[in-house]
């Protein structure tokens, strides 16, 4: 990256080890092809990558409807080529990769004073490292010094030369993408499904079991009799408990993502993995809380105070008698729970998680095409709900249990036929 001032307070920069200029990129079919300033695309919906300079240079280009910044150069080539923007501020190399990749697309350069105004500096490419890391500083610059201007530029044309092409799926028509992708990359979209599958199941079960503790000592009736102490611990517990359902209730599961994975780096030592397993199970957490304590509430409180009275202890109240109860009518909560943990695991691709959308949007920026990679994508995800709705369904009513209802039938029936003859008795 570019070693800017702001980006040099958060961290330490190698020597720069490529120099580069801005082009913009356009359509080969645009009336802004043949363009030699930067000043010669009056109307046109230009944007550039978010956080960087392409992006605040194009104030430069008089008249141009400057658009929202993306995110990234496969989305603004993807949004480039349906005709969303017409032209997006990068850098050459980049540039040339997309060309290269899209031969429906060029670049368009500029000379002298036709061009943008910018800090040299502003666009060498160095290696970022952590703050204050300058040993590692001083060893990749080592290394760096041992690579000449004349291979850096080979090994640049070499990368930019060896980016995916088009062509390679031959006839450019929707099918013949999809089962390209289909075919070239099944076991990308296998993992994805997985892992997606896997945090989805373990969060679930694992926020259960996180929404039964809080909500099991949440529930601990005290009276006069119970020792202080025990009052102060239980109401200092709750506390901590309405704190964390709240917080984690209240914001995005992906800004849990971001904060717990980098900004608590130092404390929790998480791989990508481990850390999604973990966010998703909290936050799967708070909301079984809220499930489990509408299932608690909708118990008839005269089953409590007969537990009580036979001398039950708060445990063996809820393990034997309100549990079973709670479950059944939970159930479809839960299930409905584990549904939009498998649709919700697609925010930790922030974090860098191979689920299923992370897999998809490699896929899909390796050879800009999205609109074919999604549609698979959103089959398996539909495939997904839909088994799994289907499944849970059936469990519910096996646990309904038909037979129970005809049994209820039979005995409502015979009970009517001897109100009827005890009637005729009397």
């Amino acid at each position: 990256m570019s070693p800017t001032p702001e980006r040099k307070q958060s961290l330490s920069f190698t020597k720069p080890y490529y120099e580069s200029d801005l082009v913009v990129v356009v359509r080969k079919n645009s009336k802004y092809a043949n363009a030699k300033s930067i000043n010669d695309f009056k109307g046109a919906k230009i944007t550039g990558q978010q956080s960087t300079l392409h992006y605040n240079v194009i104030d430069q280009m008089k008249g141009v409807a400057k658009q929202e910044a993306m995110k990234n150069f496969p989305s603004m080539v993807v949004a480039l080529s349906s005709g969303k923007i017409d032209g997006y501020v990068s850098e050459r190399p980049g540039a040339m990769a997309a060309v290269a990749s899209n031969p429906e697309l060029k670049f368009v350069s500029f000379e002298g004073e036709n061009g943008f105004t910018y800090e040299k500096s502003e666009l060498d490419i160095a290696i970022g490292v952590k703050k204050g890391n300058e040993e590692l500083v001083g060893k990749i610059d080592k290394i760096l010094d041992e690579i000449t201007p004349e291979q850096r530029t080979e090994i640049m044309n070499s990368a930019i030369k060896n980016q995916p092409k088009t062509d390679e799926v031959g006839e450019k028509t929707f099918f013949a993408w999809v089962a390209f992708f289909v075919k070239n990359n099944w076991k990308g979209f296998l993992t994805g499904t997985w892992n997606t599958l896997f945090i989805s199941l373990t969060g679930t079960i694992v926020g259960f079991i996180i929404g039964l503790g809080v909500t099991l000592v949440k529930n601990i009736h005290t009276d006069e009799r119970t020792p202080k102490l025990k009052k102060i611990i239980l109401k200092i517990a709750n506390t901590i408990f309405s704190v964390y359902v709240t917080v984690f209730r209240g914001t995005p599961m992906i800004v849990q993502s971001m904060v717990i994975y980098y900004g608590l780096a130092d404390i929790l030592k998480f791989s990508p993995m481990g850390a999604a397993l973990f966010i998703v199970s909290i936050n799967t957490g708070a909301y079984m809380c809220e499930i489990i304590r509408g299932g608690i509430d909708s118990i008839d409180k005269g089953q409590f105070e007969a537990a009580e009275a036979l001398g039950m202890t708060h445990f063996q109240m809820m393990s034997s008698i309100i549990f079973p109860q709670m479950f059944r009518v939970i159930l479809p909560s839960i299930g409905n729970e584990f549904i939009i943990n498998i649709k919700d695991t697609s925010v930790l691709n922030v974090i860098s998680v191979t689920e299923l959308f992370y897999t998809s949007n490699a896929i899909a920026g390796t050879y800009l095409r999205y609109y074919e990679v999604f549609i698979i994508t959103s089959v398996i995800y539909f495939f997904l709900t839909f088994t799994l709705t289907a499944i849970l369904k059936y469990i519910e009513k096996k646990i309904d249990g038909p037979q129970n209802f005809e049994f209820l039938e039979e005995v409502s029936e015979e009970n009517s036929q001897n109100v009827e003859i005890s009637g005729g008795r009397a």
